[in-house]
């Protein structure tokens, strides 16, 4: 029983930490039409994502990966069911990445606008449909005790989800401005902070939102009323928030966006302590439901796993922390290569 509570703690702090980290790029290339203004500022909002986007992806992997290994009936479940849209998002991961390769190997402005358009669609996507995917998985998912979905991607597209998509997105997008308020300097940096302000509002807002309409939608609020120190988690998140705005007016870049970073993180645990001990609840028959019980690996698999993640997590940790570290300097016009 431990391993598996182990892992349920795993698994929520690996999608967790790519929300937080993906989160910013996402954001960032969703908001890049209109906050840059030309070629320049363009270039400068790629080199702000560049040395970062690729490593942050392998928390996504490492997210899909665990589920797999740990959980396999649920992975087995998740992807079948939620099919359509874990393939729209892989095809949108797909055109982001394959943009930052190819956008510069051509100057043609017709070529870049259209790398340009691939990066947007490949930021804004994604960001909304994970949004969307966890919101119903917050939901519960119509499927039967043989994984069977009773349903279609419109199904998934209910107001709930809906208003769990465009939280994701708002997130996200203050995330990203608040990045590009850290990796730019002059008018592009004052213009994102500005975003990052407005943003701030629509964030407050729809989290209010999100966060009471899962009381009517969901079973999430359970776990907090049964169990009342998990309360700490909303709670971090909730603070969190407001340092972004406090920082934001003292003009600390680096504090402002930290805290954006808990927020997210702390935001997605929220829903993830929620489910415990389900990880792909059903809305059709809840005794159908996915748990980290009837669900997992077998107990020498899960501690094999545990060995595997103590030796090469923090390996990670440790290169990102130097990539981060390494290029948190603001890019410079200079710095652009022509």
């Amino acid at each position: 029983m431990i391993w598996q509570v182990i892992w349920f703690i795993l698994w929520g702090v690996l999608w967790a930490v790519y929300f937080t980290l993906d989160g910013f790029d996402l954001g960032l290339g969703t908001l890049m039409p209109f906050l840059a203004k030309d070629e320049t500022e363009k270039r400068i909002v790629y080199n702000a994502m560049g040395p970062f986007w690729d490593g942050n992806e392998v928390w996504l992997i490492t997210a899909g990966g665990a589920t797999f290994a740990a959980f396999p009936k649920t992975y087995a479940v998740m992807f079948s069911t939620l099919y359509s849209p874990l393939l729209l998002i892989l095809f949108a991961l797909i055109l982001r990445g394959v943009s930052f390769e190819f956008r510069g190997k051509s100057d043609g402005e017709t070529w870049k606008k259209i790398w340009d358009g691939c990066l947007v669609f490949g930021s804004f996507l994604p960001a909304l449909l994970f949004g969307v995917a966890f919101a119903n998985i917050f939901k519960g998912i119509p499927f039967d005790k043989a994984g069977m979905y009773h349903g279609n991607i419109l199904k998934l597209l209910n107001l709930y989800g809906i208003v769990g998509g465009v939280f994701f997105v708002l997130i996200f997008m203050m995330h990203g401005a608040l990045w590009l308020w850290v990796k730019s300097e002059g008018e592009l940096s004052l213009r994102a902070k500005n975003m990052a302000s407005k943003l701030w509002v629509a964030v407050l807002v729809f989290a209010v939102i999100f966060m009471g309409y899962s009381k009517f939608a969901t079973r999430l609020w359970e776990n907090y009323f049964n169990h009342p120190l998990l309360f700490i988690l909303p709670l971090i998140a909730v603070v969190s928030l407001i340092m972004v705005k406090l920082n934001l007016s003292k003009d600390d870049k680096l504090k402002s966006w930290l805290f954006s970073a808990l927020t997210i993180f702390f935001a997605t645990y929220w829903g993830v302590a929620g489910l415990f001990p389900n990880l792909f609840p059903s809305s059709i028959d809840p005794s159908a439901s996915l748990t980290i019980y009837n669900s997992s690996s077998s107990k020498t698999t899960l501690i094999i796993m545990t060995v595997v993640a103590l030796i090469f997590v923090p390996l990670v940790i440790g290169y990102q922390f130097w990539a981060y570290k390494k290029f948190i300097h603001p890019v410079k016009v200079e710095d652009l290569e022509y």
